[in-house]
C-alpha cells in the first residue's frame, strides 16, 4: 500500500466517532490508526468497535477514547509476508499497523495484498540433468526429478510451488533421460507456465548449465536443484537478494549433527575438561540460489562448473555473496531413505 494512501488512516486521539466513520468510508480498508501528534501509534479503531459503542450509548459526537482498541497487533518493518499472513491468519485480523523502533506509524497491512500473489518477471532454473546414481536402481529408466512423490513428480512440485508464488517462466537444465521430462512438461502450456530447456551434452555441474543460457535473462533469477523438495519461499528468497544488492545468493539450513561420544579435552596429558555428546552445528548449502545476470561472465560455456566454485569466482571479483538463512521443510532427495521419506504422509513437512 502507497504512504500516500494509509497515512489517510489517520486520525488523532481527539477525534469523535463521526470522524472515524467518515475516515472508515472514504478509505475502505475497515480500520482507523490512532496517533499522537508525534506518529505514535496509539490504537486502532473498526467499524465492529464503532458499532459496540453506538450500541453503548455512544453517539456520533461522542469522543473515541474509550473504544479506541490500545493493545492493538502490531508487527516491525521488514517483516516477511508469509509471517504477517500466518499472524493475519492464526488472529483473524484483516489488517496489521507497521511500527518503527519507537512505535511510530510506518505503514499498514492489508489482507488483500498480503495475500495476492505478485507476478515475477524472473525466471526460475531448475537443474534436472542429474545421473541420480544414488538412486539406482529407481533412475535407471526414470530421470530423478521425475520420480513421484504423492503421485506427481518431484519436477512438478517444484513448478507449483513456485507458480503459486508468481513465478511463470521456467528453464529445465537436462542432460540424462531428459527427454522424458520434455514429453512430460512440454512447453509448460498445461501446467499454465512456459517452460524452455538447456539441453547439457554432459554433466556440468550445479551452475555449469547457466553458460548456456541464450539470451541471458534481464533480471536476477531463481536456481534450485531438482531434487530438492522444501517449502522455501522463492520470492522471499528473491527479495532478500534485492535488498541486499548481492551478485549471488545461497539458501543455507543449519545442520546439527550430535557426536556419538563423550568427548574429552585434554592438554598434552592433562584432562582439561569434559563435553557429553556435543552437538555441532554448521551452515549448508540448500541447493536454492539467486543470481545476477552479470555474474554469468564467470562460467565459460559447455564447461562444467558447481554452484560454490561460481560463488568463489565472484568472490576473488570482490562481488559480494550473501547467504539467506532458512528455517522451512527441507529434503534433499539424494538417496533411497531420503526418496521413501519424500513419499511418505510427512515427508514434504519434516
Amino acid at each position: 500500500m502507497s504512504d500516500l494512501f494509509w497515512q489517510k488512516s489517520i486520525l488523532p486521539i481527539s477525534s469523535t466517532i463521526e470522524e472515524v466513520i467518515r475516515n472508515l468510508n472514504q478509505t475502505a480498508i475497515k480500520i482507523v490508526l490512532i496517533s499522537d501528534s508525534d506518529g505514535h501509534l496509539q490504537g486502532t479503531l473498526s467499524d465492529g468497535d464503532i458499532r459496540r459503542g453506538l450500541l453503548k450509548g455512544l453517539t456520533l459526537s461522542s469522543p473515541i477514547q474509550s473504544i479506541v482498541h490500545q493493545n492493538a497487533l502490531v508487527v516491525p518493518a521488514g517483516m516477511t509476508r508469509v509471517t504477517v499472513l500466518s499472524m493475519m491468519t492464526a488472529n483473524k485480523v484483516q489488517q496489521i499497523p507497521v511500527v518503527d523502533d519507537d512505535g511510530k506509524i510506518v505503514g499498514l497491512h492489508i489482507w488483500d495484498e498480503v495475500a495476492s500473489v505478485q507476478a515475477r518477471p524472473n525466471s526460475m532454473v531448475i537443474m534436472a540433468g542429474g545421473m541420480g546414481t544414488r538412486l539406482l536402481p529407481h533412475t535407471e529408466s526414470c530421470p530423478k526429478p521425475m520420480l513421484l512423490i504423492q503421485g506427481k513428480p518431484m519436477l512438478e512440485h517444484i513448478i507449483e510451488r513456485a507458480k503459486s508464488e508468481g513465478f511463470s517462466h521456467f528453464i529445465l537444465a537436462i542432460h540424462h533421460l531428459g527427454h522424458m521430462i520434455e514429453e512430460y512438461f512440454g512447453d509448460g502450456g498445461r501446467f499454465g507456465v512456459r517452460i524452455d530447456y538447456l539441453r547439457e551434452k554432459a554433466p556440468l555441474g550445479t551452475a555449469g548449465a547457466l553458460s548456456l543460457l541464450d539470451p541471458l535473462p534481464k533480471y536476477p533469477f531463481v536456481v534450485t536443484n531438482g531434487d530438492v523438495i522444501t517449502d522455501i519461499r522463492y520470492g522471499e528468497i528473491l527479495d532478500f537478494h534485492l535488498r541486499h544488492q548481492a551478485a549471488a545468493t545461497m539458501a543455507v539450513r543449519v545442520h546439527e549433527w550430535q557426536h556419538p561420544f563423550g568427548v574429552v579435552e585434554i592438554n598434552g596429558v592433562e584432562i582439561i575438561g569434559f563435553e557429553e555428546k556435543p552437538i555441532a552445528r554448521s551452515h549448508v548449502n540448500a541447493g536454492v540460489y539467486v543470481i545476477e545476470p552479470d555474474s554469468l561472465a564467470q562460467l565459460q560455456k559447455d564447461a562444467r562448473c558447481d554452484m560454490p566454485t561460481l560463488f568463489e569466482r565472484l568472490q576473488e571479483k570482490t562481488q559480494r555473496t550473501v547467504a539467506y538463512p532458512m528455517h522451512e521443510p527441507w529434503l534433499d532427495v539424494g538417496r533411497p531413505d531420503d526418496l521413501a521419506k519424500a513419499r511418505s504422509s510427512e515427508g514434504l513437512r519434516s
